[in-house]
C-alpha cells in the first residue's frame, strides 16, 4: 500500500500493469506518494478514476502525510513553490518552439550523412560528418527525455509516439528502456538501490564518504541483497538497510474507509 493525498491506496495487484513500471510504485511501499503521485500525472481526474477501486482507507488525524525523512516545511515550501509556477504558465509547452527542434534535428542528422556521401570518407568532410552526427545525437537525447516527461503534447499518447520515434528509430535505443529507468531516478533521486542512476561502478565515480561505502559493499561484499522494498525487515537490520536505501518504515494508523 501507499498514501496519495491522506488516503491509503492498495496498489499491490495494480503495481504489474502501472504504465510507469512497478518499481516506481514498489519504491513508494508504506510511504507518502503525494508529490510523486502530482509530478508524475498531468491528468489527475482520468489518474484517480482508477484509485478508486484501490482505495482502503484514510490516514489518522494524528498521522502526518509525508515521508518522516523530510521536512513538512521544505514539503510545503515546494508544494507552494509549484502552485505558483503552474498559475505563471512556466509548465505549458511551446509547441513551435519544439517543432523547431525536431525539424533541426533532421536536418543535422540527414546533413552528417550527406556530407560524408557527396564528398566521401576522407579525412576533412568525416570529421564534418561526425560533427554533426554527434550533435544531432545529443540533443535527440534531449528532445526525448522532454518527450518522456510528457512535457510536449498535453496527452501522454503522443509524447510516447514521437518519443518512440526519436529515441527507438533515430538513436536505435528502446523507449521503454529509458523510461524504465528514468521514471525511477525522479522518482527516489539519489537514493542508494532505488535510483538507477547511482547504480554504478565505484572506481568510476566518487559519490561522498557514507554512499562510496555503501556502494563499494554492495558491489563486493553484499551481491545477494535483495532490492525489492516490499521485503520485511527485521529488527536487527532495519536501521542499516533504512539509511543506505532512504526507506523509511514506521508503524501508521489507518482508519477505515466507511
Amino acid at each position: 500500500w501507499l498514501v496519495v493525498d491522506r488516503k491509503v491506496y492498495d496498489v499491490s495487484k495494480f503495481s504489474r500493469s502501472h504504465p510507469g513500471g512497478s518499481r516506481v510504485i514498489s519504491h513508494y511501499a508504506g510511504q507518502d506518494a503525494t508529490d510523486a503521485f502530482v509530478a508524475f500525472h498531468n491528468d489527475k481526474s482520468l489518474v484517480k478514476k482508477y484509485l478508486k477501486s484501490l482505495l482502503i482507507g484514510e490516514l489518522a488525524p494524528d498521522q502526518p502525510s509525508f515521508e518522516s525523512n523530510k521536512k513538512k516545511s521544505l514539503l510545503e515550501d515546494f508544494r507552494e513553490l509549484r502552485c505558483t509556477i503552474e498559475k505563471m504558465g512556466l509548465l505549458r509547452p511551446n509547441y513551435f518552439f519544439f517543432l523547431l527542434i525536431f525539424l533541426h534535428l533532421l536536418v543535422l542528422d540527414a546533413a552528417s550523412w550527406l556530407v560524408v556521401w557527396y564528398f566521401g570518407v576522407s579525412l576533412v568532410p568525416f570529421l564534418a560528418g561526425m560533427a554533426f552526427f554527434t550533435t544531432a545525437q545529443i540533443q535527440m537525447g534531449w528532445f526525448q527525455h522532454d518527450l518522456g516527461h510528457c512535457s510536449v503534447f498535453r496527452k501522454p499518447r503522443w509524447n510516447h509516439v514521437l518519443q518512440t520515434v526519436v529515441i527507438n528509430m533515430l538513436k536505435g535505443l528502446p523507449a521503454s528502456w529509458w523510461n524504465h529507468l528514468h521514471n525511477q531516478h525522479h522518482a527516489k533521486p539519489n537514493c542508494f538501490r532505488k535510483d538507477p542512476d547511482l547504480n554504478m561502478h565505484p572506481l568510476l565515480f566518487s559519490l561522498g564518504k557514507t554512499l562510496s561505502v555503501e556502494v563499494w559493499k554492495s558491489r563486493f561484499n553484499d551481491r545477494n541483497l535483495e532490492c525489492d522494498m516490499f521485503l520485511i525487515y527485521n529488527n536487527n537490520n532495519l536501521e542499516s538497510r533504512r539509511r543506505s536505501s532512504c526507506l523509511t518504515i514506521t508503524s501508521t494508523s489507518i482508519s477505515s474507509v466507511s
